[in-house]
């Protein structure tokens, strides 16, 4: 049986995997989360209220001090954790057994394709998907609730009532006792399309990392700089579903909106600009988080691989 002779390395390797890209994905998260604050409710702000990047970091200090910028970031954590190690795994498992089909059929390569590489990124970008998208649901109410807190106090009013920001296990049990565990899944359609992203991105990065290591070492700068090429095409390209799935994790309670409404709705409302409201600090966060997070895996995975070869030896 295939089963049965299998063996146990390839699946060690997809941890390993697995495990550095979710301590590069942390560690990128933290540096870069700011930013996130930023965009998302500039996505989820009408227009008119819409502010210049520096004009929207003064606010947010001044109303909430400095804290405000990192509102949500113990859900933005676990999140990134758990959507990049699932990610990682699933996207290590299914180039593995590319790779073993290709050694089998005798192919000169066992380099994934291009075709290949968008399979793989699609089969572990609808899993990540599925898995975690309620996380992300509970993290944009948590980066958002904390401006919509101060506005319904009456920020800088005398005498006006001091309200604690709800916890992330506040918030998920406020949402799913308000209005209902479907509201966990919401934006699941716009984050499934979002699938290509991630696509675009490490075919992209794969592609480009072919080419040099034809050449040269990757080292983890040019790791930095191929992940932060490969972000910025693929985020580029799929920004106005980032903002749609934005919206649709903060609709109001009641309000059943799909992906094609949501899209004409902001296109009637702001214009077609509006689809790419805070795509500043969006694009400028995809690529250094993405920038980072290869830079750092590289890092993690092999310090990885020594620890577990060190434990086999001992």
């Amino acid at each position: 049986m295939v089963a049965a002779s299998k063996p146990v390395i390839p699946q060690n390797d997809n941890v390993a995997h697995a495990l550095a890209g979710a301590g590069g994905g942390v560690l990128s998260m933290i540096l870069t989360y700011p930013l996130i604050t930023l965009s998302t409710r500039a996505q989820v702000e009408s227009t008119r209220a819409s502010t210049a990047f520096l004009t929207a970091v003064r606010q947010i200090i001044a109303r909430e001090g400095v804290s405000g910028l990192y509102a949500g970031l113990d859900s933005a954590v676990f999140g990134i954790s758990v959507t990049n190690f699932v990610y990682y795994y699933w996207y290590e498992f299914t180039r593995s057994f590319f790779e073993t089909a290709a050694i089998k059929t005798g192919r000169a390569s066992k380099k994934l394709t291009t075709v290949e590489t968008m399979i793989a990124g699609a089969i572990a970008g609808s899993a990540t998907v599925i898995l975690t998208n309620p996380i992300w649901v509970v993290n944009t109410r948590m980066t958002t609730r904390k401006q919509h807190l101060e506005e319904e106090k009456g920020a800088g009013e005398p005498g006006a009532a001091k309200k604690r920001a709800p916890t992330t296990i506040g918030t998920l049990l406020a949402l799913v006792r308000e209005e209902g565990p479907q509201a966990l899944f919401r934006g699941v359609v716009p984050a499934l399309v979002l699938v290509m992203n991630p696509i675009l991105q490490y075919t992209l990065f794969e592609q480009m990392k072919n080419f040099f290591e034809k050449k040269r070492r990757i080292t983890p700068g040019v790791a930095f700089l191929l992940g932060a090429l490969g972000k910025l095409f693929a985020t580029s390209i799929t920004y106005p579903y980032i903002t749609v799935k934005s919206q649709m994790h903060v609709v109001d309670n009641g309000k059943k909106e799909g992906m094609g409404q949501a899209i004409s709705r902001v296109i009637k409302e702001e214009g077609y600009a509006g689809l790419y409201k805070g795509i500043g600090p969006k694009v400028t966060q995809s690529v250094l988080t993405a920038a980072f997070l290869f830079a750092f895996k590289d890092v993690l995975y092999e310090q990885t691989v020594k620890l577990r070869r060190a434990k086999i030896r001992a």
